[in-house]
């Protein structure tokens, strides 16, 4: 589960549209409650749209977004981040986490859409996990977010901040949500292409079958091998055997960088452990998802636990829920944010599912698409407006 690597698909830049952009702008504009919170969310959306191909372009504006380099350390952990400040004061704060990309903080799409935000007046917080740009994942994760979330709610007038999290990051933050110390500091989780249950996404990884909630019957789509592969990395520290990790990383290597790569030598060399690790990701068959998991290292199911959502109790989150997904996500499944909206509830959960997201790149989208994803920052902007915003001294917290 894992932010998809860098998309090669043609992207349409907002800016390259006016035309269904001017269409957008006055049936808003002609519906919405607040015009001025329509015009600020259009504005965020555009931004959004724009990409980084737009970062650099003055019609574009994104120069008023300052980005300063920072620091904090919370109960003896410390971490670096970014902080990005937008061009007016700031209502509200939200914490942004990055997908597990090696670039980390620093991706390009990831910079653009953490500027984007700052055009609905957030003051944006974006952490580093180092494991993320080592293409490593694990329970971990859940205990930076929560750091980032406690930090952020302590320079904000009253403590209360969001949350939103990219790709795999989805799943642990909406844990990080459920804890005591998260729990009462944060007003909205949004999630774009997360995940909901893990052994469901381990099966659209390996098989390419998911199905939506309620459903008996499997639907098929090509996924990524990108996910598997990430998988199969950051569970390498919890295999004993020495040769194995050995042969497991050079097989992840191998397949990340090609996906026909020929690993039949390495994988002679697994052991039994080694080898229930690998049969997974190379598996077909939906139905054996189950019973090949139960296989894994006793590490890795204890691991795999922790960062299932599915086995959490949704109930506890006061958050209010924004689950974002594309119907073309090679990577994560649309039907995992329809099964986390569901299990958090209609009322406290906004479902957005788009047809042209391509896992976390707005690409072409249809006139549509930008209508659904406008009211969910519309709805977002209408949170800000309630939500403390931050101290006069936080803009000058040092780095």
């Amino acid at each position: 589960m894992a932010t998809v690597a860098p998309q090669h698909r043609k992207r349409t830049p907002a800016h390259r549209a006016p035309r269904c952009w001017l269409w957008l702008a006055a049936a808003l504009l002609l519906a919405a409650c607040s015009p001025q919170r329509a015009i600020e969310s259009l504005e965020v959306l555009q931004a959004i749209a724009a990409g980084p191909e737009a970062q650099d372009a003055a019609d574009v504006g994104a120069t008023d977004t300052q980005r300063r380099p920072y620091a904090f350390t919370v109960r003896g952990r410390a971490y670096r981040a970014d902080l990005y400040l937008p061009g007016k004061s700031p209502l509200a704060a939200l914490v942004l986490v990055p997908g597990a990309v090696r670039a980390g903080k620093d991706d390009r799409r990831f910079v653009a859409f953490a500027r984007a935000l700052t055009k609905g007046r957030f003051l944006v917080l974006v952490p580093e996990i180092a494991t993320l740009r080592e293409l490593r994942v694990g329970p971990g994760d859940i205990t930076a977010i929560g750091d980032a979330v406690e930090h952020l709610a302590g320079l904000t007038e009253a403590p209360a901040v969001g949350l939103v999290a990219i790709s795999y990051m989805g799943g642990p933050a909406v844990i990080a949500a459920l804890e005591a110390r998260a729990r009462d500091l944060l007003r909205f989780v949004a999630t774009v292409g997360g995940y909901y249950d893990i052994e469901a996404a381990l099966t659209f990884f390996t098989t390419g079958y998911f199905r939506e909630p309620g459903e008996t019957a499997w639907r098929h789509a090509a996924p990524n091998p990108y996910g598997k592969w990430l998988f199969l990395r950051s569970n390498l520290t919890r295999v004993e055997a020495p040769r194995d990790r050995t042969a497991l990383e050079r097989i992840a290597t191998l397949k990340l960088r090609d996906p026909a790569a020929d690993i039949a030598p390495l994988a002679a060399a697994l052991t039994p452990e080694g080898r229930a690790i690998l049969d997974l990701m190379t598996n077909r068959d939906p139905e054996r998802t189950p019973e090949m998991m139960s296989r894994l290292p006793s590490a890795v199911i204890q691991d795999l636990r922790r960062l299932d959502p599915a086995g959490t109790t949704l109930a506890d989150l006061r958050a209010k829920l924004f689950a974002i997904h594309g119907r073309d996500d090679p990577v994560i499944p649309y039907s995992e944010s329809m099964a986390l909206a569901a299990a958090v509830g209609d009322d406290r959960a906004r479902l957005a599912l788009v047809d042209h997201l391509a896992h976390v790149d707005l690409t072409s989208p249809s006139l549509g698409d930008l209508l659904t994803l406008w009211r969910v920052v519309y709805e977002i902007l209408e949170l800000r407006d309630d939500m403390p915003a931050p101290r006069p001294g936080a803009m000058a917290a040092p780095s």
